[in-house]
């Protein structure tokens, strides 16, 4: 189409008053949820000699997989569900590679064994994965598109405390706003790494409440996981 006289770079007043007509059918199920994913030493965003590269990535940022943004070390949110998965991938030098998720380290056996596979050959990875909405900290915006964090292997440990936390509080799940930032830590063998810490800031005041609720509802209500 070369000529774009029907287009501008300035925001309407029929998008600015638009209703979304047209999106009536789409729901959250036919959305693409974006993962938030902390940056790690051999992340190749972190690496000036890969295609992924991003300026001004340091280790220990949040990054938006599907919008690229960078939300920097530290984030507020309001953590909206959890579910813990057990995923089942192809290990790295048998060619590597997603398979599925399942709700049990036995299903995962079990999908296996049906399939002829050797169980040896893949590797069955704990997760818990939290829905959260970030918080713009200036101006206390909370947005309407949620992203998944998952939490495997290191992260469990925060995970489980983060969920005694919420337990502790009471209310609903979705009933304060949270701080995750970036921590430097170190394995058994001393190896460094960036793990996260998450502290309640406090209770959401009733608005904004009933707008995480009534996402929580379109998104969550019906549904048993």
């Amino acid at each position: 189409m070369t000529d774009i006289s029907i287009v501008t770079s300035k925001v309407p007043a029929h998008v600015q008053s638009g209703t979304r007509l047209g999106n009536e059918n789409v729901t959250s199920e036919h959305l693409s949820v974006p993962r938030v994913k902390q940056l790690q030493k051999m992340s190749n965003e972190v690496d000036k000699n890969h295609s992924d590269y991003m300026d001004e990535a340091e280790v220990g940022d949040f990054i938006n997989t599907v919008t690229g943004e960078n939300y920097g070390q530290e984030v507020y949110v309001v953590n909206v569900h959890f579910k813990e998965e057990f995923v089942l991938w192809v290990k790295r030098d048998k060619g590597g590679g997603l398979v599925g998720s399942f709700a049990s380290n036995s299903d995962a056996v079990e999908y296996l064994e049906a399939e002829g596979k050797k169980v040896e050959d893949h590797e069955i990875i704990q997760t818990q994965t939290h829905t959260l909405l970030r918080v713009d900290e200036k101006t206390g915006d909370i947005s309407d598109i949620p992203f998944l964090f998952d939490c495997a292997s290191s992260k469990l440990r925060v995970s489980r405390e983060w969920n005694t936390q919420i337990a502790k509080f009471g209310g609903d799940r979705f009933s304060s706003l949270w701080k995750m930032a970036s921590v430097s830590t170190s394995n058994r063998k001393g190896q460094a790494f960036m793990n996260i810490e998450v502290n309640r800031v406090d209770w959401l005041k009733d608005e904004a409440y009933q707008n995480v609720k009534a996402f929580y509802e379109s998104s969550f209500g019906n549904k048993a996981s």
